[in-house]
């Protein structure tokens, strides 16, 4: 029997006192963060921002086996945010549809959620109408033509059935009583509020696809809410990414036990520390860059310039070389190879020992 199929569903149950010591432990360290984050300054706060909502778009599409380009994420957000990261690019609609969703759950997170915001969100990631080969129902909840919504596994005619969503018939009633329980004023956390949205709106599963990342945005939101800012300085899909599997596992064991949750509360809340401790590392990042720029502030670069040290300072790929910088600018080879000569000159790059044709730069 799935949760689902509970007689009282979705009465959730779950031991406050067990996990009271998790939540304090999730609030101290979520404080602490955001007490570190307002001493930076604004600046500061929205290359973090930048940086989070990337990750939380990159890590969010990763989890459903979907790779997106780092670059035009940035380039997207940077746009949406006011921000100049220099050398942007254009992005795909496959970008900018996850991009729009996130966007508006983490910076409108003060806004009711709806059944036409939902359906919004929906159709933005996937603007074609189709999930792969496969045509879907977009902008609207599964209907009586889809076969039965299952999470499978193995190959075919040897699937194992993890889980299956309520029937389609259900969905109107369902999602109006999650829809309104979101958005009422309780006096449960708002951290436990976002573990409890992401379970039971995955559980539903109320569209074609797009499930988990429509999921994980209203946790987001509800994080935001939580914290009362749009900033956001951690990624729960980035630490849901590295731990992708236990995720899987918790789910399907709550989603086939009683409407007790809470062995999902205690993954998410440690699943969420894990998050806020990572930050460190992004952290680290800003600092760095900000400490690159402010040491040479009085550089005259061109655009060219800035957009190829702004990559190089997001942890480019590989080495940097002249025709690298040519493709990557769009220019002639001698104009980069100018620009790279102007660079050296200002202490910017330097040059690696090996030369000739493989003569490279890296930042000083």
């Amino acid at each position: 029997m799935y949760i689902h199929e509970q007689k009282n569903w979705p009465d959730f149950t779950w031991d406050q006192s067990r996990l009271a010591d998790d939540l304090a432990a999730a609030r101290h360290l979520q404080g602490k963060l955001l007490g570190r984050m307002t001493t930076l300054g604004f600046p500061l706060q929205d290359e973090a921002t930048l940086q989070t909502l990337s990750q939380d778009v990159i890590k969010t599409s990763e989890i459903e086996g979907q790779k997106l380009d780092l670059e035009q994420v940035r380039s997207s957000l940077a746009r949406r945010l006011g921000l100049d990261t220099g050398g942007m690019v254009p992005a795909g609609r496959d970008v900018e549809g996850i991009v729009d969703m996130l966007f508006d759950a983490t910076q409108h997170y003060e806004r009711p959620l709806s059944e036409a915001r939902l359906f919004d969100w929906h159709a933005a990631l996937f603007p074609t109408g189709r999930s792969g080969m496969h045509r879907i129902a977009v902008g609207a909840w599964r209907h009586a033509a889809s076969r039965p919504m299952q999470v499978v596994s193995g190959p075919a005619g040897r699937e194992k059935v993890h889980f299956e969503a309520p029937g389609c018939e259900r969905l109107p009633a369902e999602m109006a009583r999650f829809i309104a329980w979101f958005n009422q004023d309780e006096k449960m956390d708002l951290i436990m509020r976002a573990a409890l949205a992401h379970f039971w709106f995955v559980t539903v599963h109320p569209f074609d696809d797009g499930n988990g990342r429509i999921a994980r945005a209203l946790a987001d939101m509800m994080a935001a809410r939580s914290e009362k800012s749009p900033k956001r300085f951690y990624s729960m899909s980035s630490q849901i990414q590295r731990e992708r599997s236990a995720y899987y596992e918790i789910l399907e064991r709550t989603q086939k036990g009683g409407l007790d949750i809470t062995l999902w509360f205690e993954w998410f809340l440690g699943c969420f520390k894990r998050a806020v401790a990572s930050s460190e590392t992004m952290l680290e990042t800003v600092l760095m860059k900000a400490h690159f720029w402010s040491t040479h502030a009085g550089a005259s670069l061109n655009e060219r310039q800035r957009g190829i040290v702004c990559l190089l300072l997001d942890d480019f790929k590989g080495n940097l070389t002249s025709s690298k910088y040519a493709k990557i600018s769009k220019c002639s080879q001698d104009t980069a190879l100018r620009d790279i000569a102007d660079l050296v000159a200002l202490n910017i790059l330097i040059k690696e020992e090996a030369g000739g044709r493989s003569t490279s730069y890296r930042l000083k």
